[in-house]
């Protein structure tokens, strides 16, 4: 594995966004209502091992919880669950982890919430289930869009010895639209672009996703599996077609540059530099630069799903910070 600090092209998100746009009608962003940042109450475990918790809204998250040991709390992509961290579930509680993941609200077997999908209640949903579970000392992984979450959880809720690190991967912040602060950012059109693909025919867009610039599959000489490909397809397949759409506005458009600036425990940002999903160059490099404690690690070739198709490099790799 070799590290590179060169920009990867926008071109894949971009033509992946427009091509949907060119199938269908965009229609209008949709916002939902931002909670205050006070963790709110939860419901109770069900079973060991998974349970759920009720949000103050009524929401059901849906939770995995294994093992004993220092808890690491994975938070996963759009329109993903928290099966998409199957490889590092596996193992670290072989390592001797606690390992928790929870499907986000409107994904997987959560409720498929037509309200509240956005970052503010996401963190807030977080934040109840690290109440719920006691969360100590623990360490907080997100994904693209759980990258976000993370930053924004960590941001508003950590203190207090609830978090001792976390880790960025592939991640959104700290923003993806393209703003006047934000120039090198990507433009509207792109999340249009998904928004009219999810709203025409979200069944084929969730396998052209991942069978094209996800993974990487769409590059030449790529080791495709189809196996990768529909299991991103069931996941996706699994969530609420309301709060995927309200989801792309969320992990689009949210700012995260404050959340990161108040975050003072280490964190490790992870990227590949062929991430065509959320492009390195107005990410990662930006993000570093806002942590108090921020360490940058660049993968040369890698894709936006690398925790997934090079589960065994970042493994290794997440396991060396942890134990630093």
């Amino acid at each position: 594995m070799t590290q590179s600090n060169n920009p990867a092209s926008r071109r894949g998100v971009i033509g992946a966004g427009l091509s949907f746009a060119a199938a269908a009608t965009a229609l209008p962003a949709m916002g939902g209502s931002a909670h205050a940042a006070q963790p709110p109450s939860s419901g109770t475990k069900t079973t060991p091992g998974d349970g759920t918790i009720t949000t103050k809204d009524g929401t059901r998250i849906f939770y995995k919880d294994w093992g004993t040991g220092q808890p690491i709390v994975f938070h996963h992509g759009w329109p993903l669950s928290a099966d998409d961290w199957d490889a590092q579930m596996l193992f670290f509680l072989q390592q001797g982890y606690r390992v928790i993941a929870h499907d986000r609200r409107g994904h997987g077997r959560s409720s498929q919430t037509d309200t509240g999908n956005d970052m503010d209640t996401y963190a807030a949903d977080v934040a109840a289930l690290a109440a719920h579970l006691n969360l100590r000392n623990a360490i907080h992984v997100g994904h693209s869009t759980g990258g976000g979450e993370v930053a924004r959880y960590v941001g508003r809720y950590g203190a207090n010895g609830r978090v001792a690190k976390a880790v960025l991967i592939g991640a959104v912040p700290p923003i993806m639209l393209k703003t006047p602060a934000n120039p090198g950012g990507l433009p509207i059109e792109v999340f249009d672009g998904l928004r009219a693909g999810l709203a025409a025919n979200r069944a084929q867009f969730y396998h052209d996703v991942p069978a094209g610039p996800f993974y990487g599959f769409n590059r030449p000489g790529a080791k495709i599996s189809e196996g990768i490909i529909d299991n991103w397809w069931r996941q996706g397949m699994m969530g609420g077609a309301k709060a995927h759409y309200d989801c792309i506005k969320a992990f689009s458009e949210t700012d995260f540059t404050e959340d990161l600036k108040k975050i003072d425990v280490p964190v490790l940002v992870m990227h590949g530099n062929d991430d065509q999903i959320v492009p390195i160059a107005d990410s990662a490099p930006l993000t570093v630069k806002l942590l108090k404690k921020g360490t940058l690690k660049v993968y040369d070739g890698f894709p936006h799903g690398m925790a997934t198709t090079h589960a065994d490099i970042i493994n290794q790799d997440l396991l060396a910070f942890f134990k630093a």
